[in-house]
């Protein structure tokens, strides 16, 4: 045995092939042979799989490999038993050979998914346990002495424009970036944008900006205001898409960097961080802030309804609202748009039932909806009604296009296949199996809707048998505006409907109670109204148990500062900062100002008169004029004879400085101005604007 093992293995190969041939041969060789070919065997196996990993590998062996074979080298044969005959060489042969085979079974695990179930609920589980750690050690800060200041710089008496700083020793967050749309007495304007002042000159401190969804109230003005502040922007993933689509338009979208977030994270932003709470509104992804600072907590409601049956996505996190109220929450700043209206707002889905009623009874009709670009659950079930009713969707106007195009992309909304056809594509279905979805609701005179309505639109005109839904309230503001484009309608015989084909993305009075009575704040800053919609929110607060003297109503500018000192808190304003509106003209951004704007109002409400006259440059002597060149104040053919009192009125003017030997241009054009405005104003009291024109020869 010892001479065989000592051999090469060609040698114990051939020794035990030629002993097995052979049938008489000695008693004690045919004993030991079995034990020799089993252990040959295993060897020849492992030898085998040795060159297998040698091939693959490409490496020498590791150390187990050769402590292994060192143990097999030494290893003694086991006692010596008598041989066995063939047919029980054949049923031990059989009941060995499966078991080399089932080595690499070993590495198999049969339990993996659920193993993989495990890991994945321990990998939530540490996270969870990683973000509670990171959430305590950052409440704690409340419980040190601290100072956090509030700074709204819009967004207070007024619906749009929402902006405010949150500001420590060492860090400022700003929540939300957006824009308002003019009003009528803004002649001219397209947009108005926030001041940002009081950022620009603390932007070493600015840590990013924090938005609570996607509407333009709330991103709008990020365009403009990145390029003066370059620092990070962190929100949900429909609202970080449709932030990146108005930063491709201007070219930042290589330059700005966005983060998403999921509901439930915590961004730290050093003495500050922020914690994206989910809430429901009229848009998808809104979230609330639970921010906390060193004097304590905050919550910033942001945008919100209560709503348990939304179209897409789960209900507001009540729970996590309460978690924080037990927690303790120094201030929230609460939405105030609704704070009016009693009892709770209806889910979205009930909007669907109206819809569902509108397409069932105007089966004969083209029906054509107008709603909100952003309302993306809204367009989801004109789209379920239209494909029950096998109608095609046409989408019209570019922000509604814009907004589908990301939510399809993200899976937010589901277009049945087939559904939805190009504009261009309209004329080739009849008007009852087609349905258009369109901007415009808020009666915005280039909107899709109203060119339709006016007759402007190249490639949809009203018919007398269509039937056009509203679906939409009027923002305060628009009334005028969306009565125009109803009657525009009307008197094309189109059939308008309004009734219950909306409802609001903001809470009504008993969910804004319920807010406040899960969090359970010390102190009540109602935000996102005009100044009735927060006294109201006030009230409201008041009756759930916040203290009067703690529901503070505070204006934009105004730097509101919350002390902890050992757990006393004191919030006084201390300070007020520069804040209000910058408008956008084209591409002329704050060039336009107040002086401006008055000029713009005059001449449209009294027109101009431009005064020319020539004089020598020398003596002084009047050579030519003065003319009169009058635009938007009389129609001259009409009043020739005022237009020539009114020269003759300039002409004794000019005379009278002459005389006197006025060689100021300066005040001869005062008096110019001051001698025919009090003419006009005694003649037809009317006051143009007057332009004296002087040129020298």
């Amino acid at each position: 045995m010892n001479r065989i093992k000592g051999n090469n293995k060609a040698e114990a190969k051939a020794t035990t092939k030629r002993t097995t041939n052979k049938k008489a041969t000695n008693k004690k060789v045919l004993r030991e042979k079995p034990a020799d070919k089993s252990t040959e065997k295993v060897k020849a196996v492992d030898s085998k799989k040795t060159n297998v990993k040698r091939k693959s590998l490409g490496s020498k062996r590791t150390e187990k490999e050769k402590e292994t074979k060192e143990i097999k080298r030494t290893k003694q044969p086991k006692e010596v038993k008598a041989p066995k005959t063939s047919k029980q060489s054949k049923e031990a042969k059989a009941l060995k050979t499966p078991k080399l085979p089932r080595e690499p079974k070993k590495l198999k695990q049969p339990r993996q998914p659920k193993e993989l179930i495990g890991e994945l609920v321990r990998e939530r589980k540490e996270r969870k346990q990683h973000m509670e750690k990171k959430q305590e050690k950052i409440i704690d800060k409340k419980k040190k002495n601290g100072t956090v200041k509030i700074i709204p710089l819009g967004g207070l008496d007024q619906i749009g424009m929402n902006i405010t700083a949150i500001e420590t020793e060492e860090s400022i967050m700003i929540v939300d970036c957006g824009l308002a749309f003019p009003s009528d007495d803004m002649l001219g304007i397209d947009l108005v944008i926030p001041d940002i002042t009081y950022l620009k000159n603390n932007m070493q401190k600015i840590k990013g900006f924090v938005i609570t969804h996607g509407h333009e109230d709330h991103i709008g003005a990020l365009p403009y205001v990145l390029q003066q502040i370059n620092v990070p922007v962190y929100a949900t993933r429909l609202t970080t898409e449709l932030i990146l689509g108005k930063l491709r338009e201007t070219g930042l979208d290589q330059l700005v960097k966005t983060n998403v977030v999921a509901f439930g994270d915590v961004v730290d932003f050093g003495d500050l961080a922020v914690e994206f709470v989910k809430t429901n509104h009229s848009i998808q992804d809104a979230a609330a802030l639970a921010i906390y600072t060193p004097a304590g907590t905050i919550m910033h409601t942001g945008d919100f309804k209560v709503d348990y049956t939304p179209v897409f996505g789960d209900p507001i996190d009540l729970q996590r609202f309460a978690e924080l109220g037990r927690q303790g929450v120094l201030a929230m700043l609460s939405d105030s748009t609704n704070a009016e209206k009693p009892g709770s707002t209806m889910s979205e889905r009930t909007v669907g039932k109206t819809f569902e009623r509108i397409f069932s009874e105007h089966q004969h009709q083209r029906i054509i909806v107008a709603t909100f670009a952003s309302n993306v659950d809204r367009v989801q079930q004109i789209i379920n009604t239209a494909a029950h009713y096998n109608r095609k969707v046409v989408v019209e106007g570019r922000s509604m296009v814009n907004v589908i195009t990301v939510a399809s992309e993200l899976k937010y909304i589901n277009i049945p296949e087939g559904t939805l056809i190009d504009i261009d594509s309209l004329k080739n279905y009849p008007d009852e199996q087609t349905v258009l979805i369109t901007t415009g609701s808020q009666g915005e005179s280039m909107a899709a809707l109203s060119r339709m309505a006016s007759g402007m639109h190249r490639k949809v005109h009203i018919h007398p048998n269509d039937v056009v839904v509203l679906s939409s309230h009027p923002i305060p503001g628009n009334e005028l505006a969306v009565d125009k484009v109803i009657n525009e309608l009307s008197m094309q015989h189109a059939t308008v409907i309004v009734q219950d084909t909306h409802v609001s993305g903001h809470a009504c009075a008993e969910d804004i109670k319920l807010l406040y009575s899960l969090v359970k704040p010390e102190y009540a800053i109602p935000v996102h109204g005009e100044y009735h919609h927060r006294e109201a929110a006030s009230r409201l607060a008041e009756e759930v148990g916040v203290d009067k003297d703690k529901c503070l109503l505070i204006e934009n500018g105004d730097v509101l500062t919350i002390t902890n000192t050992n757990g006393v808190t004191k919030a006084e304003i201390k300070d007020h900062v520069q804040a209000g509106g910058i408008f956008v003209d084209g591409l002329g951004v704050g060039d336009v100002g107040n002086i401006v704007l008055r000029d713009r109002q005059n001449l449209a409400q009294n027109g101009i008169i431009v005064v020319v006259l020539t004089l020598e440059r020398y003596s002084g002597h009047l050579l030519a004029g003065p003319d009169l060149v009058s635009r938007g104040f009389v129609y001259v053919r009409e009043s020739e004879d005022l237009m020539e009192e009114a020269r003759v009125q300039v002409q004794d003017a000019v005379d009278d400085c002459l005389v006197r030997h006025v060689n100021d241009w300066g005040k001869i054009k005062n008096i110019i101005k001051d001698s025919l405005s009090d003419f006009l104003w005694k003649k037809i009291k009317r006051n143009p604007v007057i332009l004296p024109i002087i040129m020298e020869v």
